[in-house]
């Protein structure tokens, strides 16, 4: 697929980019085109759980990224307007991009929507042996889907974490310094 491999591209150059700014807001909003090619590339590999997911994440991600290290006090009042509108722009305009691919998807009036419920339904207890059908689909027929949403989870959580950590280390350093002078 040609889409996933340009997305690919654009990935490694966001994340190159992130490496190399020294500017930090530069730096996030880089690590947010990582996170949007993958939230893509999930919606072409038809996983739209996933994409979800990692577009959800992201997006908080990013919020909580720029508030946390981009509105410092040296920034004027006029920047962080500019800051804040363009992010917010760019962020309206991909949801606008996902909501238009979303109705698209959304099959006409008429057509049968209940192809793959209805082999679930008719072949689940004799396939898997669980009377529950949500749970044999989530846990034997979707179980990659539930373990690449695991996984998403688990990295925004590691990522807050260590945020959140090295913000707190660098008060209680800068506190330290203080308490010694």
């Amino acid at each position: 697929m040609i889409q996933v491999r340009i997305l690919l591209v654009m990935m490694i150059i966001g994340a190159a980019i992130a490496i190399g700014s020294t500017d930090l807001i530069c730096a996030i909003v880089a690590l947010g085109v990582v996170g949007l090619g993958i939230s893509l590339i999930f919606l072409l590999l038809q996983a739209p759980d996933l994409a979800i997911l990692q577009l959800v994440v992201e997006i908080m991600s990013l919020v909580i990224m720029i508030r946390a290290f981009g509105m410092k006090d040296t920034v004027n009042i006029r920047e962080r307007r500019f800051i804040a509108t363009s992010i917010s722009v760019i962020l309206m305009g991909f949801f606008l991009v996902f909501s238009m691919a979303a109705i698209f998807e959304i099959p006409r009036f008429g057509s049968p929507l209940m192809k793959t419920s209805l082999f679930y339904l008719r072949n689940g207890f004799r396939q898997t042996g669980v009377p529950n059908m949500v749970s044999a689909i989530i846990l034997d027929y979707r179980s990659l889907d539930m373990l690449g949403q695991v996984v998403i989870a688990f990295s925004a959580a590691i990522g807050l974490v260590l945020i959140g950590r090295k913000k707190i280390h660098a008060s209680t350093a800068n506190r330290a310094e203080r308490e010694q002078k």
